[in-house]
């Protein structure tokens, strides 16, 4: 089925939909009113760019043919060249927007930014990541809430897992996991020499409890004096919580509130985000075994990106993309990296989709 076929059947869809969120009797059903508001709202801009697309094809052949006329020649030529660079750019933006959905994208995301090699200069870099994706938080108006943290004497971090709640938050950050690699003089370094440390992230969709169903029986959970600062009543109670996934061996614990059932709650939250992120995985490889390209399928070993201080640079290895804006972007103005980034893996999407 070519596109125009399939764009034909998504507004046929849309136009069903139409016909049920008119019929008042749907307002007394809720779960059922959502998930048809859900689909329309879903399909609504595609139909509208798919309308426009054949309001200005059909300008375009009119124009077209008034080109056999010879005194509007010249004027309905210059008509249909702007209607046919119109036509073409719609035509390329319903490509993208009829590609099938990451049923992620809408979902709340597990942030997680763990030191690699360099020692000291790793963890603040890692503490400088998190301040860039918090910053980028804030700016997009997302929520942020740190669920463990594992810091430093000075000042930086050796682990950090966060919650980032808000629209579209795996969308934006999806292509983020990997090896970040930092190029720099550490303040430390008396002879100038330029040191390489990294970090790793990992962006987990957050999972829904009916997602990921976890059997107690197959944890294992332990309880211990939480360390590091946080007064006496977080060091002297048995409030820290480890919990141990027996079939996959998953590890995860958290200590940063007072209440042992606290932790264990932001515990399994991260538990079942890690899960899900296991199953996605999975179906990655199955799909990359059947494909040539290996592009988008997440991998974490490789190194994804580099920020070079000493020449302003970052650069990100999987699309060759280069930008010399290095403060700005470590201050959270993601979003021309981000734009990049999305437009490149759904280039590679259009690949493998039937084009007209």
């Amino acid at each position: 089925m070519d596109l125009l076929d399939r764009l034909a059947n998504v507004e046929q869809k849309f136009e069903q939909l139409a016909r049920q969120m008119g019929d008042p009797g749907l307002v007394s059903e809720p779960e059922r009113y959502r998930q048809t508001a859900k689909g329309y709202a879903d399909l609504e801009k595609v139909v509208l760019r798919f309308r426009e697309y054949k309001e200005v094809d059909r300008q375009a052949r009119e124009a077209q043919a008034l080109m056999n006329d010879e005194e509007m020649r010249a004027m309905a030529r210059e008509e249909f060249e702007a209607l046919e660079r119109r036509r073409q750019a719609l035509l390329a933006e319903l490509r993208t927007l009829v590609l099938p959905k990451d049923p992620n994208d809408e979902k709340n995301v597990i942030l997680e930014i763990r030191a690699g090699t360099g020692g000291e200069e790793a963890s603040l870099f890692a503490s400088e990541l998190f301040r860039m994706y918090s910053r980028y938080a804030e700016r997009r108006g997302w929520q942020i809430e740190v669920l463990t943290l594992s810091s430093t004497g000075l000042g930086g971090i050796k682990e950090v897992i966060a919650l980032i709640s808000g629209r579209q938050v795996y969308s934006r950050l999806k292509h983020e996991s990997g090896v970040h690699r930092v190029q720099r003089v550490p303040e430390t370094e008396s002879s100038g020499r330029i040191h390489t440390s990294t970090a790793t992230v990992a962006v987990l969709p957050e999972a829904d409890d009916v997602q990921i169903a976890v059997n107690e029986k197959d944890l294992r959970v332990d309880t211990f004096c939480a360390t590091g600062p946080g007064g006496q009543g977080v060091n002297t109670t048995y409030s820290a919580i480890r919990i141990t996934h027996l079939p996959t061996g998953l590890v995860v614990q958290c200590q940063d509130e007072r209440s042992q059932h606290k932790n264990k709650a932001r515990a399994m939250k991260v538990l079942r985000s890690r899960l899900l992120d296991l199953e996605v995985q999975k179906q990655r490889d199955a799909i990359a075994r059947d494909r040539r390209s290996q592009v988008g399928t997440g991998e974490r070993s490789e190194k994804i990106r580099t920020y070079n201080f000493p020449q302003n640079r970052l650069t990100d290895h999987r699309v060759n993309l280069n930008l010399h804006r290095l403060p700005d972007l470590l201050d959270g103005d993601l979003d021309p990296l981000l734009d990049a980034m999305q437009a490149h893996f759904q280039a590679e999407q259009l690949k493998e989709e039937v084009r007209v």
